[in-house]
């Protein structure tokens, strides 16, 4: 039967556009609906190998919405009242002038992105309602509904299901309703729902409201009435909530975390709240209480604008009845700001901006459960203005510090630069090249209580001009440069001459040259480099004792420091050289997975004269020969590395330092192991740090983590978790013994439960990934695919 064109006399509201219908012979059968959920899910075993790489297998599976065609010619449509027509097809139709018009067989309608499939339908041409019946399906971007009945209207596109169940692609949630209605392309009203992010057939946790409404153009849903239920049981109520229903950020509640620490009497628990306050920039408020202190508040705010972002941190308390009874005498109003930037204003121009500030000394140890933080004897104040181009590096910043361990004695306590100037020049003509490195600091700290050099504040002129010549090449390198560091200071609060100055002039030699050969292990092909080195540098002594100390260090020794110009970093101390470097590296590089698969070096310096510029009375030395310098880089598999340095004095025939680090971990990292041993003769330290994440399931892991003082025989940190993850919920458990400033061991736990598809994060698994390397990349691997990933070809027109 063929329908042509006609219109109805509802003021000209639908037009039958040229349009047939089939007719069969087939009967429609109504037929139980299937739920939302079955008709998108596809079992693990039946995704495609990409899919099965990010989704576990313990899932059992994903949910797959097909993409959604055009219609074609053959349909019926009908034009709504905002212009978009409806389009209708069925096997049989029968229609009555000006009343109804009867569809069954396999109904179909489309709008948009809206789909609709029955049994049966019935269009009322008096009051512009369409009813279907008999497995009602409902599909839209991202929705898709199940039902027995449902009636759409004219007025707005608006649908209402009853019985009905429903699925949420980007929410992965699913669930059941007694009445759904859908009040536009974007928007749904639910009545006597339950839904739950877990996969069919496991309802591990649910909620249950009375009402239930969903924006997705906002991203968010609200409930009333709600009841938490676990297998079924309802474990908890609350009146009205609101959650995410997609990945973007929306404000509301994040995960409570829950624990327990001997810095104050006991519990503490966090309830952070999320603000998305506009695209570009938020804020997360944490209320918590711990017990024994009283109420602390932390605001965490960012900012991103056209030249970069800004965070800032700041925690507070009115009244720490701990620290008042600890310090009588004292405010308990106790708080700690932190300040990050970073900008980038073009042209050459950045800027950052670093600065940490706290009410009193033990701040951080009693409130700031961040691990780094609480081993800080200083809290950093940077800000620098910085510029670049080729040949010219410029920088102005302030620094400063504020010293939050009280047993650090005045005199050895940084000085603030206020400022620092720092100008670099270079340029290059050929092989020949030339630079000018020119540094201005002012140097101030309280020094009321200091005497002698100590209490010396004032400024600072550093140039070094340098010209150098250099050839490199296939078969290696050879260059050399002379320079002269030239120091000029004025100082204030000193008992002798203000002004004074200092010259040193440098002259070194580089060389080295690069062999090499290929080899074959098995189907393998690898190559194998042979580095010899030689380095020298000469520098003459110059009296230093007289000048103060403000910034300068001994640097460490190690394989890279054998090639450093001069032992000391600063511009107070420089050091006499007359010295020879030797050194050899041999390299072994995997050619079919273009990697360095092993590297080792060993080098040791020659003096042809006693070293004698001090710094408080170390770096000087008659040796003629240093301790051998090296280090071990093995890279058998990619997923297991050895890392060794260290110092061998050859003639005590001992160990110096050193330091060794092994990793290894599964490509999937649910194995992981870390081992580091940590050895200084000279300041007594020997460590050892073992830390491991092994899976005792699919979905069960252990976390363990011990640092151990081997030189004092005793436990320096512990931590010890335990972690499920399913598809729809996780529980982290971890406790935590770990070192304070005062050498103390201070334990916490903390615990807790994220229902996925909620939203939130939280301290127990940050705390994890902090202690444990490897541990973030682990959670990386795990991010549910994207609905773009997800989604499925039509097999046919109406899915």
């Amino acid at each position: 039967m063929a329908i042509q064109r006609w219109t109805n006399n509802r003021a000209g509201r639908f037009r039958m556009l040229a349009a047939s219908i089939t007719l069969a012979c087939v009967s429609a059968q109504a037929q139980e609906p299937r739920s939302a959920a079955a008709i998108d899910w596809v079992e693990w075993e039946q995704l495609p190998p990409e899919l099965q790489e990010k989704v576990p297998a313990y899932c059992g599976g994903a949910y797959r919405p097909p993409a959604l065609e055009s219609s074609s010619a053959n349909d019926v449509s009908v034009e709504e009242s905002d212009g978009r027509p409806v389009h209708i097809t069925s096997r049989e139709a029968r229609y009555r002038m000006d009343k109804t018009l009867d569809l069954s067989g396999d109904v179909r309608v489309r709008q948009g992105e809206l789909r609709a499939r029955s049994d049966r339908a019935q269009y009322n041409q008096g009051s512009g309602m369409l009813n279907l019946s008999g497995s009602v399906v409902s599909r839209a971007n991202g929705v898709l509904l199940t039902g027995n009945e449902a009636e759409a209207s004219d007025e707005g596109g608006s649908l209402t299901l009853n019985t009905a169940r429903f699925l949420l692609h980007d929410a992965h949630m699913r669930g059941s309703a007694g009445r759904i209605k859908r009040t536009g392309e974007e928007a749904m009203r639910i009545d006597q729902a339950v839904m739950t992010t877990c996969q069919p057939g496991r309802n591990d946790w649910s909620l249950a409201a009375s009402g239930v409404d969903l924006d997705q153009a906002s991203g968010f849903g609200t409930a009333r009435n709600v009841r938490l239920r676990v297998k079924d049981v309802p474990v908890l109520y609350v009146p009205w909530i609101r959650f995410p229903i997609d990945d973007r950020r929306h404000t509301g509640f994040l995960y409570p975390t829950f624990g327990s620490s001997n810095t104050g009497s006991g519990l503490f628990v966090a309830t952070p709240f999320y603000m998305n306050l506009a695209p570009h920039y938020d804020a997360t408020y944490t209320p918590q209480y711990i017990h024994g202190r009283g109420y602390f508040s932390e605001l965490e705010t960012r900012y991103l604008s056209r030249f970069g972002q800004t965070d800032v941190q700041l925690g507070f308390i009115d009244s720490d009845s701990e620290f008042e009874s600890e310090n009588p005498g004292m405010d308990g109003k106790r708080w700690g700001l932190d300040v990050t930037s970073d900008a980038d204003f073009g042209g050459g121009w950045r800027g950052d901006l670093d600065y940490a500030a706290v009410s009193d000394d033990d701040y951080s140890s009693d409130l700031n459960r961040t691990l780094d933080i609480q081993q800080n004897t200083h809290l950093r104040r940077d800000g620098r203005l910085r510029y670049s181009q080729p040949g010219v590096n410029f920088s102005a910043a302030l620094r400063g510090f504020q010293t939050i361990d009280p047993a650090i004695p005045e005199a050895s306590r940084p000085y603030n630069q206020l400022p620092r100037l720092q100008l670099d020049l270079n340029t290059s003509s050929g092989n020949w090249y030339a630079a000018q490195d020119t540094e201005y600091n002012y140097f101030w700290r309280e020094n009321g209580d200091l005497q002698g050099e100590a209490a010396a504040i004032g400024h600072r002129l550093r140039t070094r001009p340098e010209v150098g010549w250099e050839l490199r090449g296939l078969p290696g390198f050879v260059g050399t440069s002379v320079m002269l560091d030239h120091t000029q200071y004025q100082l204030d609060d000193i008992e002798r001459d203000e002004r004074f100055s200092r010259s040193v002039p440098f002259a070194d030699v580089d060389a080295g040259l690069y062999f090499d050969r290929f080899f074959d292990v098995g189907d393998s092909f690898y190559n194998q480099t042979l580095e010899p080195r030689l380095y020298y540098v000469y520098s003459p002594e110059r009296e230093q004792d007289n000048i103060p100390v403000f910034d300068t260090r001994l640097n460490s020794f190690n394989f890279n420091q054998l090639f450093a110009r001069d032992r000391f970093v600063g511009g107070d101390r420089v050091g006499d050289n007359n010295r020879l470097t030797t050194a050899l590296t041999s390299r072994v590089y995997d050619m079919d997975a273009g990697i360095e698969r092993a590297r080792v070096s060993l080098g040791q310096i020659h003096r042809f004269q006693d070293e004698e510029v001090a710094l408080n009375g170390a770096g000087t030395t008659e040796e003629r020969r240093s301790p051998y310098a090296g280090e071990l880089v093995l890279r058998p598999l990619e997923t297991m590395d050895l890392r060794v340095t260290g110092q061998w004095d050859a003639d005590e025939r001992e160990t110096v330092r050193g330091r060794s680090q092994f990793r290894f971990h599964t490509s999937d990292y649910r194995y992981l192991f870390n081992a580091g041993h940590t050895y200084d003769a000279d300041t007594d330290l020997e460590q050892s740090d073992v830390s491991t994440v092994l899976a005792l399931g699919e979905q069960t892991s252990l976390i363990g983590r011990w640092l151990y003082d081997m030189e004092n025989r005793e436990t320096a940190g512990t931590l010890l978790g335990l972690e499920y993850s399913s598809c729809c919920w996780n529980l982290q458990l971890v406790a935590q013994r770990y070192r304070t400033r005062d050498e103390g061991l201070d334990t916490r736990f903390l615990f807790q439960i994220q229902l996925l598809g909620l939203g939130g994060s939280g301290d127990a698994q940050d705390t994890a990934r902090d202690a444990i390397p490897g541990f973030d990349q682990r959670t990386a691997i795990r991010e549910r695919p994207t609905p773009e990933q997800l989604r499925r070809p039509a097999q046919e027109r109406w899915p």
